[in-house]
């Protein structure tokens, strides 16, 4: 527990800071500011759940101090769709360290059971409002954990059945929206890599529209998107930051595509090609990687 401290931020808030990756959860604006602005509106969560029509699928990729997670389901609270969360996380200590802070931290307000309740339990079920949760946390290495789903599925299963089902990994249908929040590419390249975009592509279903946010607006970060097969646009602004990144693997869910614009600036960046491996490292595009990038149908 030693690993993470309580800061106050410019806005007031206080969020947690990791001294081992020397970073803040949710800087500047504090957590539930900018869970509402990159997760909550950037998705359009409160209008996607109140036009579908069954079970809605979220994965929480860096649970975290589970602010993300708990501002999506205090958004929903009105709506009756019922909601499957699945979080993802390779320690529990920031969790239980937000939840011995939770007044300090106001966040969690009435969800301190339920967080609890997952840290013991890994998987709970309870009434959130109008709607019924159903969330579950699997606690691993996020590329390990991805690539172990895709070893385990069956090759020649198709991602959906004839009627449209999708298939299932150990974690569920494949989601409807995920929020992406790893600590960053310069402190965590495993969790920006190229191959762990395209795995987690690979998992998604091509007949169920997916979106993606996330605070980097890097070169690097939405060529890798592309790369790995998703649709990528401008996100909102959150704090700090004038621009991040959305990704789907539908355009319908793209507001601002990346353009033909951008793609002329990422041909001529030197800090553009994705990362291969988890080792950090910058440069421009290779050819092969440009060649694939200007392909895209993205900018056909």
């Amino acid at each position: 527990m030693n690993d993470y401290q309580l800061v106050r931020l410019a806005s007031g808030d206080y969020s947690l800071h990791s001294l081992a990756y020397g970073e803040t959860f949710h800087p500047v604006i504090g957590p539930v500011a900018e869970a509402e602005a990159l997760y909550v509106n950037q998705l359009r969560l409160r209008e996607r759940l109140k036009n579908h029509v069954g079970e809605f699928v979220i994965w929480d990729v860096g649970l975290g101090a589970a602010a993300n997670s708990l501002t999506v389901l205090r958004a929903a609270r009105e709506l009756t769709t019922p909601i499957r969360l699945v979080s993802f996380d390779n320690t529990t200590e920031p969790l239980e360290f937000a939840l011995k802070n939770a007044h300090t931290l106001g966040y969690f307000g009435g969800y301190e059971t339920q967080a609890q309740g997952l840290l013991d339990q890994r998987a709970i079920q309870f009434p959130n409002g109008a709607n019924e949760v159903n969330w579950q946390f699997h606690l691993g290495d996020f590329p390990t954990l991805l690539t172990a789903a895709l070893e385990r599925r069956s090759p020649n299963r198709p991602v959906s059945d004839s009627m449209h089902q999708p298939a299932e990994s150990e974690f569920g249908v494949p989601p409807h929206a995920i929020l992406f929040d790893a600590f960053s590419p310069a402190k965590n390249p495993a969790m920006w890599s190229l191959p762990l975009f395209m795995k987690l592509f690979q998992l998604l279903d091509p007949q169920r529209p997916c979106a993606l946010p996330t605070y980097s607006r890097s070169t690097i970060m939405r060529v890798t998107l592309l790369l790995a097969g998703f649709y990528v646009g401008v996100g909102h602004a959150t704090g700090e930051k004038e621009e991040t990144t959305i990704a789907a693997n539908t355009l319908d869910l793209i507001a601002e595509p990346l353009n033909l614009r951008w793609l002329d600036r990422a041909r001529r960046s030197h800090s553009a090609e994705p990362l291969h491996d988890d080792v950090y490292k910058i440069g421009p595009l290779t050819p092969e990687s440009w060649e694939k990038l200007r392909m895209h149908p993205q900018f056909k």
